[in-house]
């Protein structure tokens, strides 16, 4: 049964911000399906989860700031093909825990839902420790695994739920504070691997993954603005990627991608590996994080200084463009 999705649960997550709407998408899906379980690596607050521990504590496992363990327990607990969401802050779970997630959900294909927490830049003041800016490389890497980074709040209820619905090892990159923009604002059926085309425009496209779509979308009325008619995409999907989205742009003249994470290994990465065997492509501008660690501070002024707001991004792309 597919969760049925109101137009106000929409607005009312979008000011909640990702973590915590995925603590409500979990206990609303439990009780539709009450079939897996869910961990924490001590983070129960920070993943919105306070409310599911209580009401079913025999399903929920708290196994302390042990990221290796976390994997290690929900391997096991999957080992008869149950669903099990396993819960860490993005760079904890992708890289401490990288060796396990290779192991039982690349290997052996356990039925783990791994998900990054506050991925991005959302942890702000605590540090470059705590931002998950190469999370979607590393997790890229591993075979058998899916890789999904929803754009706002309601397409983190959908990769819940997809993720539920899928045999196998998922990454759940959640992106972005509080107060989350809102790029989709009703309900929409949700595919694995098949992005969404936002807007339809000619010559230019923008692909943006995670909190970038929303800026994606603001860049686009800029461009429109200066007579550009851009195409805009979301990528919830990193792997498997859409390729058949992509064979749609090959007679574009320009690329762009988009992404709150490094530019080396993420979904410009992705697109420009795919791209690259084509004859005939479009010139390709990867915008992202580039290779260093941004100093802590407020949400906004990480974004500016890696480039990303949508100022910058406008800038950057009427430059590549030369117009």
């Amino acid at each position: 049964m597919v969760m049925v999705i109101r137009k106000s649960e929409i607005k009312s997550w979008s000011k909640m911000g990702t973590r915590a709407t995925f603590g409500l998408g979990i206990l609303r899906l439990f009780e539709e399906e009450p079939d897996f379980y869910v961990m924490s690596a001590d983070l129960c607050q920070s993943s919105g989860l306070e409310r599911f521990r209580i009401k079913y504590p025999n399903n929920f496992i708290n196994v302390g700031i042990a990221e290796q363990n976390l994997i290690g327990v929900a391997a096991g607990l999957a080992k008869d093909g149950t669903a099990v969401y396993a819960t860490s802050f993005a760079p904890f779970i992708s890289m401490r825990a990288s060796e396990q997630i290779r192991m039982n959900m690349g290997y052996m294909g356990m039925n783990v839902k791994a998900v990054g927490l506050g991925s991005g830049l959302a942890m702000a003041r605590l540090g470059a420790s705590h931002y998950g800016i190469e999370d979607i490389s590393v997790m890229r890497s591993i075979p058998n695994i899916v890789v999904l980074s929803p754009a706002d709040c309601m397409e983190t209820i959908k990769c819940i739920e997809a993720a539920k619905r899928y045999e196998g090892g998922v990454y759940i990159r959640l992106t972005g504070e509080s107060n989350n923009p809102m790029v989709y604002q009703e309900d929409y059926t949700y595919q694995i691997g098949k992005a969404n085309l936002l807007k339809r425009g000619e010559k230019v496209a923008l692909i943006a993954t995670g909190t970038m779509v929303y800026q994606a979308l603001c860049v686009a009325q800029n461009l429109e603005r200066a007579g550009i008619d851009p195409s805009v995409i979301d990528m919830h999907t990193i792997k498997p990627l859409d390729t058949e989205i992509l064979d749609t742009l090959e007679e574009y003249d320009y690329l762009i991608t988009v992404e709150e994470h490094s530019v080396i290994g993420g979904l410009g990465g992705a697109v420009a590996e795919y791209m690259g065997s084509k004859k005939d492509r479009p010139r390709h501008l990867l915008i992202g994080i580039e290779d260093f660690f941004p100093h802590a501070g407020d949400y906004e002024y990480l974004l500016k200084q890696c480039g990303l707001t949508v100022e910058q991004i406008t800038d950057k792309i009427m430059r590549f463009i030369k117009i």
